[in-house]
């Protein structure tokens, strides 16, 4: 650009910039070194080339796929049908000690109705102190605390139990579907096959039966 500008003066040299006196006081204030090109910078084409190979997302999926085999309707049914056979009953995980407190609570609530209805421990109550019946009554407010967060649990249990048997059943269901739907698809296509294959043979046979002669 410098020789573009200073070529329009004539027969005047064009000034060369590199060794002009205002480009050596220009330089100290831009704060630049004439230093070429950095010797550190190597390109090194094979990281370039090792880079695109590992961004290449066909070569990936393709590799994804071939690793893991593809699996029909029947064999998923009968993975899932092992795995619901070998998984644990829910009622068997229950512990000893959750069914011996059930048991423990079951006959408290026992107790206290036939308590509840005895004579001789309406006259026993009614002969206890204030200080007694207090302390009767936490009792009481104790155990229908216990009993309430039991019968949450259970409650909960139970409704976990329901949501897992009809996830399992649509599940069931769903794969079913689609083995009927494969296995129409294996008709449909046996059939084409077979149409396919016979229409070459009655062409032949129609053009070899030429128009006006009889068989004999």
């Amino acid at each position: 650009i410098w020789n573009a500008l200073t070529d329009n003066y004539g027969n005047v040299m064009p000034v060369d910039w590199k060794s002009s006196h205002t480009r050596a006081l220009h330089l100290p204030t831009l704060n630049l070194s004439e230093k070429g090109v950095n010797d550190n910078l190597n390109l090194d084409l094979s990281d370039d080339e090792e880079l695109r190979e590992q961004l290449d997302m066909h070569s990936i999926i393709v590799s994804c796929i071939n690793d893991e085999p593809l699996f029909t309707a029947e064999q998923v049914i009968e993975e899932i049908e092992e795995m619901m056979q070998e998984s644990p009953d829910p009622e068997d995980d229950e512990t000893p000690t959750q069914s011996d407190r059930l048991s423990i609570l079951s006959q408290e609530i026992q107790t206290l109705k036939r308590s509840s209805t005895n004579n001789s421990y309406e006259e026993r109550v009614k002969r206890l102190s204030v200080a007694e019946l207090n302390e009767l009554l936490e009792e009481i407010e104790t155990a229908i605390k216990d009993y309430s967060e039991e019968l949450v649990q259970q409650l909960a249990l139970r409704d976990e139990l329901e949501f897992e048997k009809e996830v399992k059943n649509s599940f069931i269901s769903v794969l079913i579907e689609v083995q009927n739907k494969q296995r129409e698809h294996k008709e449909t296509a046996k059939k084409k096959k077979k149409l396919k294959n016979g229409s070459p043979q009655n062409g032949k046979q129609e053009r070899g039966h030429m128009p006006g002669t009889v068989r004999t």
